[in-house]
């Protein structure tokens, strides 16, 4: 990968794409500041060198244009003390004030445009609205993992303005080659840990996994659609009709394949979707009518607990269960720890996925883990094997 410790930035203008999509509380205040920080490297390499940097990055889904609720300005005073300078900030991404800015920007200067999605073509990937934002710069890095997967303008369009003047950050190519030791060298036995709600959210990556891990672990609400495609009873639980022909090809062609598929041979139950529900823990294969399972049992945590512990590669993506409630958090819980212990011992992990990343971060395990990834929907594609746009792009000379 062309990263930007490639080259020297003395006297460059910067466009960086950064992932400053963060979570704001009802006063917009930063609830967790990580993806500003993870982009620290890469804006300190460019102003170390004498360069400037104009940041460009979305915050949110924008519907309607213009939002208070998802402009850029709420970031500016903390994401000055963090870059150690005064960052300017553009009240348009494009236009009259942005390019005065940026022709005025010196070296050693920051400033960050608003909101890219507060306009149409950055979505639709519109080639005039890339050339505005590629006017403003000398030189294009894109650092942002959390949209490679988008064929935005300021992602994918905006690269084709600076042939062998672009690069990747640093936050970029470190997730990358975090991915690719999964994916591309682990070291066996390669477990891989699947949840979520839906088998079809996860479909691609688990038929990608078959190829790749040894064991893959199974839970969240996913999991009941396959015990449903077995002939299991399932109460309440959530389950995808329409997916339980695709369970049954999955479990065969594990098997093929020597993978070996584990499910959670028991469920914490609940009479009701809600944190005061009255639980109770049964086989996962035969939930009572009018119960569903919200997390894995006690059994399966001390199973898939064994399994991870006796890993060399560990991938997590997504939750055993609605751990968000109390009462349903205990198996997600024993995974993190578990995956923590693992790491302690040797095992080389990686979590991505916002819910997984969240359930490290909550419960105090994410400095145990080899990495956390910063990118969700952009991890997953990788990991199913997609050419990523704003990887791509910037790989094109």
């Amino acid at each position: 990968m062309n990263t930007v410790e490639k080259f020297s930035f003395a006297g460059e203008k910067v466009l960086v794409r950064v992932d400053f999509n963060v979570p704001l509380d009802a006063e917009y205040n930063i609830t967790d500041d990580s993806r500003m920080r993870a982009a620290l490297p890469t804006i300190k390499k460019i102003l170390g060198d004498g360069g400037s940097v104009i940041l460009m990055s979305h915050l949110g889904r924008p519907k309607e244009g213009p939002t208070e609720k998802y402009s850029l300005k709420h970031l500016v005073s903390h994401l000055s003390e963090l870059v150690g300078v005064g960052v300017r900030f553009a009240s348009d991404c494009i236009g009259e004030e942005a390019a005065h800015l940026s022709s005025s920007l010196q070296a050693g200067e920051v400033m960050l445009l608003e909101n890219l999605r507060f306009y149409k073509e950055e979505e639709m990937g519109d080639r005039d609205f890339a050339a505005k934002l590629a006017s403003m710069g000398t030189f294009y890095v894109n650092d942002a993992f959390g949209t490679a997967h988008r064929a935005h303008a300021s992602t994918a369009i905006i690269a084709d303005f600076f042939a062998g003047r672009k690069a990747f950050g640093l936050l970029m190519a470190k997730e990358v080659a975090n991915a690719d030791q999964v994916m591309k060298a682990p070291q066996r036995p390669f477990t891989a840990i699947v949840g979520g709600a839906k088998v079809s959210d996860k479909i691609l990556i688990v038929e990608n996994l078959l190829s790749t891990a040894d064991h893959i672990i199974i839970g969240g609400g996913m999991a009941y659609t396959f015990f449903k495609a077995q002939g299991g009873e399932i109460g309440n639980s959530l389950c995808e009709m329409e997916r339980l022909e695709t369970c049954v090809d999955i479990m065969k062609k594990a098997e093929a394949k020597g993978v070996k598929i584990h499910l959670p041979v028991d469920s914490t139950i609940a009479d009701k979707f809600a944190a005061d529900a009255t639980t109770s823990n049964c086989e996962s294969f035969d939930i009572p009518a009018g119960w569903m399972g919200l997390d894995i049992g006690q059994k399966a945590r001390i199973e898939f607990q064994e399994v991870i512990l006796s890993a060399q590669t560990i991938l997590w993506n997504g939750p055993m269960g609605v751990f968000e409630m109390k009462p349903f958090q205990a198996g997600t819980l024993a995974i993190a720890k578990a995956v923590a212990d693992a790491t302690d011992k040797g095992a080389f992990s990686l979590v991505g996925g916002g819910d997984s990343v969240a359930a490290v971060n909550q419960f105090g395990f994410a400095d145990r883990v080899s990495y956390v990834s910063t990118g969700g929907g952009a991890l997953l594609e990788y990991f199913e094997g997609k050419v990523l746009p704003g990887i791509a792009a910037v790989q094109h000379s």
